[in-house]
């Protein structure tokens, strides 16, 4: 009987997924459940054939390089690749897959629940019930906006991005978006497209990231960008932290242009921004958009069929370099 390919696994997953990675591969799991030091991932990574990393784990040219030929396939816990050099992977002829499809509802969900916060004036209410301090009511009282009936824009209309439209208009919120290129009608679902961000942003009284974390997109929303939302317009960023300049919203924050803001992810994970955390117009989650225990199950078991797909001689079926 040949062995079994020997599998790390990065990071603690739902005990089910552990369970039948360990039925098939001769798992090497990490038990402190912590982030590998760069040294360390190189390390661990000369005793296997694949790695199943989460997007805690970097995959840089340099550590690619120093992969041993043994380890042949890198299949991510994850939608978002942006943590593997891609480029260097596939000189190395090393496969990457990723996990799409599986955690769109679980982050839309997660945006709807940022967008509310933020609107609604959540994290203030809750910290003063939790704190004693809820001793006052009066109709000025906590007054947040109302989203039903405004425009909800979304910045990047894929899989995640669509979801989220769909559950806004469960709000009676009028759709935008902005994409490289407009997604068909049965997709778009009346949705309205704009070519450039100018015409998008200027449309979005609730601006909400969807798109990945590119060269193009990083630092997309800055000074200049953010003034060209509506005044007190609400953003939402589910997506990935590195696409916002975390100053300038600050200041956008601070000045009043911005209302609110709801968000799951930052530039420095985990941890936050402290200059963030320190106003109360931000609700704020740890970066949980896929974390529900269906999802959570969906992308382990979709990392699996990727590698059982490459072990048993066929093509993966999210392979993405």
């Amino acid at each position: 009987m040949p062995e079994k390919p020997r599998l790390l696994i990065t990071r603690r997953l739902r005990d089910a997924v552990q369970a039948r990675a360990a039925r098939d591969y001769q798992v090497l799991i990490n038990a402190e459940d912590r982030v590998f030091t760069r040294d360390e991932l190189i390390e661990k990574c000369q005793q296997v054939d694949a790695v199943l990393p989460c997007h805690s784990e970097h995959f840089s040219a340099d550590v690619i390089a120093a992969l041993p030929d043994r380890l042949k396939i890198i299949a991510n816990h994850s939608v978002g690749v942006d943590h593997v050099d891609l480029a260097a992977a596939k000189s190395a002829g090393i496969v990457v897959t990723n996990t799409p499809d599986v955690l769109s509802d679980a982050t839309a969900e997660i945006a709807m629940l940022c967008m509310l916060g933020a609107a609604r004036r959540g994290a203030e209410g809750d910290a003063m019930v939790r704190a004693g301090k809820w001793d006052f009511w009066s109709p000025a009282f906590m007054v947040g906006r109302q989203v039903t009936g405004k425009r909800f824009g979304v910045l990047g209309m894929g899989r995640v991005g669509q979801v989220a439209a769909e559950r806004a208009r469960g709000f009676g919120m009028t759709v935008h978006y902005h994409n490289r290129k407009p997604v068909a009608d049965h997709l778009a679902k009346g949705a309205i497209f704009h070519d450039t961000i100018e015409g998008l942003f200027a449309n979005s009284d609730v601006l909400s990231l969807h798109c990945p974390s590119t060269p193009e997109t990083i630092g997309i929303i800055n000074a200049k960008t953010i003034g060209l939302l509506p005044d007190r317009a609400i953003l939402v960023n589910t997506a990935r932290g590195n696409l916002v300049d975390e100053d300038a919203l600050v200041d956008a924050l601070e000045s009043g242009k911005l209302f609110a803001a709801g968000l799951d992810v930052f530039r420095n994970e985990p941890g936050g921004n402290q200059r963030i955390s320190a106003l109360r117009n931000v609700f704020m989650l740890p970066h949980i958009g896929s974390a529900t225990e269906e999802t959570r199950d969906a992308m382990g078991y979709r990392a699996l069929d990727n590698l059982d797909a490459y072990f048993s001689g066929r093509e993966p079926g999210d392979r993405v370099a």
